[in-house]
């Protein structure tokens, strides 16, 4: 999801007198002691039926008319997706179908509801502040992971592991089993081997990184790993990081990676 081209197109969206707008936020965190029960449907149903008994009230059969429409495009959408709710949804939506936006996204939301001429963007916005499109490199001296995430959810993961003897790096499709010369990297102390090449090993993997954060268009870039690891890869690459988080993580899951990165 391209959330920045969304914000801005949902920026320009005003009404101009043919309909008002659903801008609605919707926490269904599973995990908030606020929610247990599914508490998320009552206070969907309440949130509605505010509006709902709102223009009544007004005796606008028109609005009237175009409320109950878009009501119902919810429920459809609410129903249809109501087993994969994740932890909130968002939605904005006209009559007209003119604005149809829904996301079901994997960060906590504060529940709001309006009904106005123009979309409600303050916690969408908050949202693509606070967890932007991200490059996570989790290092170790031999192997490299990178997690790509958008909106505290992970979109891809990337392998690398390094051949001992050609200083190349090679892509993986997933995590890989420790290999005699891997092990040999982790625990050669003697001759002080990881530090006299660590640099050259990294030297030619950070190009790699960095065109990975060009083509992702990576708004954030995180490094995790030891600190003289993580440090030495910082220096390499080009591109400017955001952050060092000095702890190994390489094989935890990307949940708890991305957890430990936003909070």
């Amino acid at each position: 999801m391209d959330l920045k081209k969304q914000i801005q197109q949902l920026e320009q969206i005003q009404s101009n007198g043919n309909g008002k707008i659903l801008s609605m936020y919707l926490n269904t965190d599973p995990a908030d002691p606020d929610q247990q029960g599914n508490k998320w449907k009552i206070t969907l149903k309440n949130g509605l039926r505010n509006f709902e008994k709102y223009i009544k009230e007004a005796n606008d059969p028109k609005e009237i008319k175009a409320f109950e429409m878009v009501k119902k495009k919810v429920m459809d959408y609410v129903e249809a997706n109501e087993l994969d709710l994740r932890k909130g949804l968002i939605i904005f939506a006209s009559e007209d179908g003119e604005v149809w936006f829904a996301t079901r996204v994997q960060v906590r939301l504060k529940s709001d509801f309006y009904w106005q001429d123009t979309p409600v963007l303050d916690q969408l916005i908050g949202l693509k502040i606070d967890y932007p499109k991200s490059g996570i490199i989790l290092v170790q001296t031999g192997q490299v992971k990178i997690i790509e995430s958008n909106m505290n959810e992970v979109e891809d993961t990337i392998y690398y592991e390094l051949d001992p003897g050609t200083d190349d790096w090679y892509k993986k499709s997933g995590p890989q089993k420790e290999t005699d010369d891997m092990a040999l990297l982790q625990t050669d102390k003697v001759n002080n081997r990881i530090e006299a090449n660590r640099n050259r090993w990294f030297k030619n993997i950070a190009p790699k990184l960095d065109k990975h954060a060009k083509d992702g268009e990576w708004e954030k870039i995180f490094v995790m790993g030891e600190p003289e690891v993580a440090h030495t890869m910082l220096e390499l690459m080009n591109k400017p990081v955001d952050g060092v988080l000095q702890k190994n993580m390489l094989d935890q899951d990307e949940s708890r990676v991305l957890e430990e990165v936003f909070g």
